[in-house]
């Protein structure tokens, strides 16, 4: 890493109107777009993930999009290792970095220096884990986590064997959780960043995310899970995101199908306050309100208003703006 690359991220939460920015900042600055969403990395999961189409892509290139099978976990670590690759293969192309989505802690671990393999290790108690697991099942071993770090529990599927006793690791080594061992490390940025935040008024941001749970039903959102679970696909990390999870439950006949709507949208909103609280807290943002964007020359005006801001901050020009 090199903290003289400099780095564009455009964070805010679901449905606030990130995509068609990116993709105009991204021709502004000769960009290439990392995405920064958990979910977006799984193939045949392209609808609920509200996944960027190479229509609206308009010839700028994306990573980290469609690299991992459904059934497959992906961590916070080859998050962090994969994107910091990226950052400096398109900076050796000449391009400018733009890390672009709504998961706070990944995007926060790649340009802040957060070191996940510094942790303490015993691994004697890490295989008395492992061996546990094999004789009860992976579930008791999650359920230690959830007593000890309930918190943190909640962004681990019970499955994640590795991640889950990492976690319990980490706690019987420091007594810490490890979201407590990491805000101890005090990282700081490992980039030179402008760090762009999307903000709405909340009612206008809870009718379009309703709005959009709807489209999404209308592409085809059933079927597309419902494909998922005819494959047997079951107990892993790709369908505990929203969108798929709701879903499911209307599939294992638990719920109605428009129950499962409801719960959705309800979980949507839900998740993008836990967005904005997060980036709120956690990062040293440069926030610009989206709520009058309604038409192409309110974005437009946003767009030059963002990148007055990233030519003072990063001391570049761009193209077009």
């Amino acid at each position: 890493m090199d903290k003289h690359e400099k780095v564009v991220v455009l964070i805010g939460p679901t449905a606030v109107g990130k995509t068609k920015l990116s993709i105009e900042l991204a021709k502004a600055f000769n960009g290439e777009i990392i995405s920064g969403d958990s979910m977006q990395i799984y193939k045949g999961m392209d609808i609920g993930t509200a996944k960027i189409t190479p229509e609206e892509m308009e010839g700028i290139p994306h990573h980290l999009i469609d690299i991992k099978e459904p059934h497959e976990s992906f961590s916070v670590a080859e998050f962090q290792e994969r994107v910091r690759k990226k950052i400096t293969e398109i900076t050796q192309r000449g391009k400018l970095p733009m890390i672009v989505g709504g998961t706070g802690l990944y995007i926060q671990s790649v340009i802040y220096d957060y070191q996940f393999s510094d942790a303490p290790s015993d691994e004697k108690f890490r295989r008395t884990l492992e061996n546990r697991a094999e004789v009860e099942g992976n579930e008791a071993i999650y359920e230690e986590l959830q007593k000890v770090d309930p918190v943190g529990a909640k962004t681990i599927h019970p499955n994640n064997l590795r991640r889950v006793v990492r976690a319990l690791e980490v706690f019987h080594c420091t007594g810490k959780t490890m979201s407590q061992y990491q805000e101890g490390q005090t990282p700081e940025l490992m980039y030179d960043t402008a760090i762009i935040g999307l903000t709405m008024d909340r009612e206008k941001l809870y009718e379009r995310i309703n709005k959009r749970v709807d489209i999404m039903m209308e592409l085809g959102l059933l079927e597309e899970v419902r494909e998922l679970f005819q494959s047997g696909l079951k107990d892993c990390q790709s369908i505990q995101a929203i969108g798929y999870k709701e879903i499911y439950e209307y599939l294992y006949g638990k719920i109605s199908i428009v129950e499962a709507n409801e719960q959705l949208k309800q979980n949507s909103r839900r998740y993008a306050k836990r967005q904005l609280t997060w980036f709120r807290n956690k990062m040293d943002v440069e926030w610009f309100d989206m709520s009058d964007v309604t038409t192409i020359e309110t974005l437009h005006k946003k767009i030059t208003e963002i990148s007055s801001y990233i030519e003072g901050k990063l001391e570049i020009k761009s193209n077009t703006y």
